[in-house]
């Protein structure tokens, strides 16, 4: 798969999930994560020093995150819809997690391109959501 990809945030309650987000990034290929409404300063999650490698962005507000998408890339948010089993994931993607707790408001899944869901009955830690996100989109990368 040929394109570019981003992962980050919508107001997150744990900063240490940022670092292993931002690991896990640097190993998959991500070409850079953000964060919106959440302020982030380096963790010791962040086993590979990832700053190095990958940028990360912050935007105080969504509204400036959207006014600051890459041109024609498709904003994909990660909550209840299309399994991830099926999901072919876009060449240029921006993936939006939401907080465990309260996941994406309606309002921004309505902003976003597609939706894609995870395993699982149960609401999982952001980072791994992202992780998983992250090797589903190189696995399937590889079989193209």
């Amino acid at each position: 798969m040929v394109g570019y990809y981003g992962i980050g945030i919508y107001c997150t309650k744990n900063k240490r999930n940022i670092g292993t987000l931002w690991s896990s990034a640097q190993l998959f290929g991500a070409s850079f994560i953000y964060t919106i409404l959440a302020k982030y300063k380096w963790q010791p999650t962040d086993t590979l020093k990832s700053y190095r490698h990958v940028p990360l962005f912050h935007y105080d507000e969504l509204e400036h995150f959207l006014a600051n998408l890459p041109m024609d890339c498709t904003l994909v948010g990660v909550e209840e819809a299309e399994d991830i089993v099926d999901f072919k994931h876009p060449k240029r993607a921006v993936y939006l997690l939401g907080a465990e707790d309260t996941g994406l408001s309606p309002e921004v899944l309505a902003l976003c391109k597609q939706v894609v869901k995870l395993p699982g009955k149960y609401s999982m830690n952001v980072s791994h959501a992202g992780t998983l996100i992250k090797y589903d989109r190189y696995v399937k990368s590889r079989k193209t």
